[in-house]
């Protein structure tokens, strides 16, 4: 089996749109024409990027070149968080309390509403096909960090920090435990159908959700314990998040309680350990080759990833001779890429 990773073409709408079937996320709407206005975005930004950040959407799709189709996607929003669309969150804090004549007090768990409207880089959107999670190749990871070497090699299109947002784990009907507890009844509406409305109108947010402090306290106990936490699928996710740089920022969403994760751009380790090397080639690869991913040089793609071996020899990179001849490459040309 052999994978790609590219920018989104107007051929991948209807593969695109089957494995938007398979599960409900709200950044892969079922819906043909979101979904076509979605792709025209993001072709769009990786040809003319806005120099309104947020005006920015990247979105890469991950290729079984057995098939020739699409088994996953992931993306990049140039900017998440602008005096038109706020980047709503839920402040997790602390309140001490204590009584003298009782010689008593509690430590309260403390949500408050807040909004940013100058934000970050978000990553998200990040969709693989149920049959290839487990793989071998660990495509999940490569979808991920293939946005990480697009960002290390086009640091002007995004901000100085990078932004995330965890799913939550969810009870067994599927419902979120935070918004039952807090949204349904100051919003009246199931959290599906605000979280779908949050994406066109955010005035309501703002005007019903409530903004004086929230005690943990008052909170059913499946509420307060999904405040901050990751589903089971995700995981992998947050310790790869983790193990790369990003800190919980000790902030959620203010519909399902979904930690938000943050790090400085250029402290990421994979944008801080990038190289540009001269290709070099070799017929066989030492014990100590290492798996790196490589943006590849393409006249008809802005943005083509691969994942290989390769050794290192002082400004050189040496991949083996078949993958060079593969992908057209030409020996002592400068190549860019990011360790896996």
């Amino acid at each position: 089996m052999s994978f790609v990773i590219r920018n989104v073409e107007k051929k991948d709408l209807s593969d695109i749109l089957e494995l938007s079937k398979l599960m409900v996320f709200i950044n892969l709407p079922s819906e043909k024409d979101r979904l076509e206005k979605i792709i025209n975005k993001s072709i769009e930004s990786f040809k003319n990027p806005s120099k309104k950040l947020e005006e920015n959407y990247f979105l890469f799709v991950l290729i079984d070149t057995d098939l020739n189709q699409v088994i996953g996607v992931s993306m990049i929003h140039g900017k998440h968080g602008s005096e038109t669309e706020p980047h709503f969150y839920l402040k997790v804090g602390q309140e001490h309390k204590y009584s003298q004549s009782l010689n008593t007090g509690f430590v309260h768990g403390t949500l408050k509403f807040g909004m940013e409207n100058n934000g970050w880089t978000e990553i998200g959107g990040l969709v693989l096909h149920p049959d290839y999670r487990g793989n071998e190749n660990k495509l999940g990871k490569f979808l991920s960090y293939s946005r990480f070497l697009f960002i290390a090699f086009n640091q002007h299109l995004f901000t100085d920090v990078i932004h995330c947002e965890l799913m939550p784990p969810f009870d067994s009907e599927g419902k979120s435990p935070l918004w039952e507890a807090i949204g349904r009844k100051f919003l009246n509406m199931d959290y599906n159908e605000a979280d779908m409305l949050s994406r066109k109108n955010k005035e309501f947010i703002v005007s019903l959700y409530p903004q004086d402090t929230i005690y943990g306290t008052l909170l059913p106990a499946e509420a307060r314990n999904a405040i901050g936490k990751v589903g089971e699928d995700t995981q992998p996710v947050k310790k790869m998040l983790e193990t790369i740089g990003f800190k919980y920022m000790n902030e959620v969403d203010p519909f399902d309680g979904g930690p938000h994760y943050r790090a400085q751009t250029s402290q990421v380790s994979l944008i801080k350990n990038k190289f540009s090397l001269t290709l070099s080639t070799t017929d066989n690869l030492s014990e100590n080759a290492v798996t790196i991913l490589l943006s590849l040089p393409k006249s008809n793609h802005n943005f083509f990833t691969v994942k290989t071996k390769a050794d290192f020899d002082g400004d050189k990179v040496l991949l083996l001779n078949d993958f060079i001849t593969e992908h057209s490459l030409n020996k002592n040309e400068v190549i860019n890429g990011i360790f896996f």
